[in-house]
């Protein structure tokens, strides 16, 4: 078996595509508090996010990618905060140099890249957010598997997960739903806004100390307001960017009406 330097070192070559080189490990820091720098700056810019998209590749995934996460014209306004990549069915190379290219624009314009369910992918790219679901990799066991500095995300649809997921030391964040049914979840069921009230309750947003979540499920322009009246001021959102006609300005529009609300 080649040792963990040569590998960390090989190129990640898809068919017929570039190389994909890992991204270094990230330089040693000074904890503070007993956290590292690299994770409290990340830790940071979650407890200000409002808007976290996920995604398949697109067509122009570049210009796509730099569109969403820094509209053009919204005067400096942040769009998407946090990008996942959720494309089901990749090679481990083809996920591998879609998330390169995630990395990159995260980089460039200061928003989170999060992994879906690949603790390894994760490992080996770094990742700044690994997000499972209730049957994926057990939110400790990940953390096992990344260290301190990874965020780690989870997925609830009642409130004995969210409760769960409220006092779970390895989740850093979690979302609650799917609001309404969704063609990305097919066969669950909505489960309402209840579930957004019983967040709010336990975890009201921006309150000191409160574990942040993301309401998720079938959100878009036309249901914003219903979750925000719920009281939820943080959002996942798939199609309402990915199949407007311009998702660079239905990026600025979510994100304005997110950080409007509070």
């Amino acid at each position: 078996m080649p040792s963990s330097d040569a590998f960390a070192s090989e190129s990640l070559t898809p068919q017929g595509g570039t190389p994909v080189v890992p991204s270094p490990p990230s330089p040693p820091s000074e904890p503070v508090d007993g956290v590292s720098a690299a994770r409290a700056a990340r830790l940071a810019r979650l407890a200000d996010a409002r808007l976290y998209l996920c995604t398949p590749r697109q067509p122009g995934f570049d210009a796509f990618l730099d569109g969403v996460l820094a509209p053009p014209g919204a005067g400096g306004v942040a769009g998407v905060d946090l990008i996942q990549l959720r494309e089901k069915g990749l090679e481990w190379r083809e996920e591998a140099a879609a998330l390169e290219r995630m990395l990159a624009a995260g980089r460039r314009h200061g928003a989170l890249v999060s992994g879906n369910d690949r603790a390894d992918l994760a490992s080996v790219l770094g990742v700044d957010i690994l997000h499972v679901g209730q049957d994926d990799i057990p939110p400790a066991v990940a953390r096992r598997l990344l260290g301190p500095d990874v965020i780690i995300g989870l997925s609830t649809h009642d409130e004995r997960q969210l409760e769960a997921a409220l006092v779970d030391p390895d989740v850093d964040y979690f979302c609650v739903g799917p609001v309404w049914p969704t063609p990305t979840k097919e066969g669950r069921p909505g489960v309402g806004l209840r579930l957004v009230a019983a967040a709010v309750a336990v975890a009201a947003p921006f309150v000191p100390g409160a574990k942040p979540w993301f309401a998720i499920g079938g959100i878009d322009e036309e249901r914003l307001d219903a979750i925000l009246d719920a009281g939820a001021r943080r959002a996942v959102v798939v199609r309402a960017i990915t199949g407007a006609s311009d998702p660079a300005a239905a990026s600025a529009s979510l994100a304005a009406r997110l950080r409007a609300a509070g």
